[in-house]
Order: C-alpha cells, then structure tokens, then sequence
C-alpha cells in the first residue's frame, strides 16, 4: 500500500503544479500539501499521515536520494525550493527533469487554468487556481501504474509560499 500510496503522490501529485505561469509566483520554498486523495474511488490517508509512514521506514540513503532530486518532506506535506530564474521561465520544474512528464496547458481563463499530463507511469488532467503569488490549489484525476497495474487516481494539492529562503531544500537542477 505505502508503494501505491508515493506512487501517486509522486507520479500524479508533484508533476502536476507545473502548469503554473511563472510571473504568478514568488521564487523561495514552496510547500505542497495533498488531500482527498482517492485511488480507484477509495479514500486513501491525509498525506501528512503518509509521509510520516513512509519517512520512518526510508533509509538514509532513500531519503538523500529524494533530496538529490529536490524533493524534502517536511511539514505538512513535500517542500520544493524555486530560484529566481526558474520561476521566470515558462514551466515551473517541480517534478525530477529526469522523470519524463510531460505537461501541457489547454485553456486558461484569467485565475484559473486547465492542464494535461502525461508521464511514463501516470497520465490524466487537472485544474489550478491561482489564489495569489505565493498560493495555488490544483485538482487532478488520471490513472497510474505504480504496482504493476493500471488504476484510477484523483488528488487536491495546495501549494503554500513558506519564504524566499530555502535553507537545507535544494532547487530543482
């Protein structure tokens, strides 16, 4: 279940607030938070439970490699750093470049806009809005194959501006 449940949270929930225009955010640490997280219309744990799960039985060295990748959980959710330069491009890079996902806008209508993603485990649609500079929410269902078969999944993620400093979380290469 732990396996299905970061799965998700990583394919579906972190490639996702990509869509976000870069003059509408602030650069600094970022925090995302995800609930109402379903998974073939069952209601999984609040992610702040998982994480807590998932945080205890990671080994060192699981962990480093996850913050080699950008990525720090931490309090409430998984905590991202944007520099500067990023968020003045195009595309906010929340998810590993390596990872292959892929997103696409499809309409933008002033604060909120429509999405399409797809990566190479997980694929769907979602909705952000834009609440401020240093706020957004996102909603999102697709299907992802994180244990070897195909399911339906759905997610809400809250993104929260925490500061301009990042401290220990590294930006996104």
């Amino acid at each position: 279940m732990n396996v299905r449940l970061l799965g998700l949270a990583m394919a579906v929930g972190l490639s996702l607030p990509v869509a976000a225009q870069a003059q509408m955010l602030q650069p600094g640490l970022w925090e995302l938070t995800s609930s109402n997280m379903k998974v073939d219309d069952q209601n999984l744990p609040d992610l702040q439970l998982i994480l807590g799960q998932l945080k205890n039985q990671m080994t060192p060295e699981q962990q480093a490699m996850l913050e080699k990748q950008g990525i720090t959980m931490g309090g409430k959710g998984i905590r991202v750093c944007l520099t500067p330069e990023q968020v003045k491009t195009d595309s906010i890079p929340l998810q590993d470049p390596q990872s292959g996902c892929q997103q696409q806008v499809t309409e933008r209508n002033g604060q909120q806009w429509k999405f399409r993603f797809s990566c190479p485990k997980a694929q769907g649609t979602g909705v952000a809005h834009f609440l401020s500079d240093r706020e957004f929410t996102t909603k999102v269902s697709g299907t992802f194959n994180a244990v070897g078969q195909q399911q339906k999944g759905s997610l809400d993620t809250r993104a929260v501006w925490l500061g301009q400093e990042c401290g220990a979380v590294k930006p996104r290469a």
